[in-house]
């Protein structure tokens, strides 16, 4: 009887233990959304992607063995003329034969709000898919507000012109 009451109060315990951990970390759980302004390859000299190593011919930069670089602005909204927020700063590599997909390794660069002076680190693929596909990537780490961040980041492709693409960035995050 003794050890059948123990279990229960155990069991209380490690809920109540586990409850007051996670309720005494603040920032826990974030979500935050912001919007990528790209000027795509090809775009002239405005262009904030650019081949660093141009192996193969590729619209998307996907080519196998093709490596781009970009600093992108990130923006509070899809329109052109919304507050910029900070800085998408990273490179690619095609790394699919099919070249379909590329190896993305970036920053996302807080330059303006409450997050600035931090940046959270990311990787993952990048689908060469078509607009309205949601893919996801990896939070790997951060800076500042951001130190010790770790969860994913929803990328949804929502405009795109003959110069320019626009993504929402859809970033979870969690801390440790």
């Amino acid at each position: 009887m003794a050890a059948s009451s123990v279990i229960p109060s155990l069991l209380l315990f490690l809920f109540v233990a586990a409850v007051a951990a996670a309720s005494s970390n603040p920032n826990g759980y974030m979500h935050l959304r912001f919007y990528n302004h790209e000027r795509i390859l090809g775009s002239g000299p405005s262009a904030t992607v650019v081949y660093a190593v141009q192996r193969r011919d590729s619209n998307s930069g996907a080519g196998f063995g093709n490596v781009i670089v970009y600093d992108n602005l990130m923006r509070s909204g899809v329109e052109t003329d919304s507050p910029i927020v900070g800085r998408n700063q990273g490179m690619g590599v095609g790394s699919s034969l099919a070249e379909n997909s590329g190896l993305t390794n970036f920053q996302l660069v807080f330059t303006a709000g409450k997050y600035s002076g931090s940046s959270l680190a990311l990787q993952g693929l990048f689908p060469v898919a078509p607009l309205g596909t949601v893919f996801e990537r990896a939070i790997t780490g951060g800076t500042g507000k951001f130190r010790l961040a770790r969860g994913y980041l929803l990328t949804t492709e929502v405009r795109a012109t003959n110069t320019t693409l626009t993504g929402q960035l859809d970033a979870y995050i969690t801390f440790r």
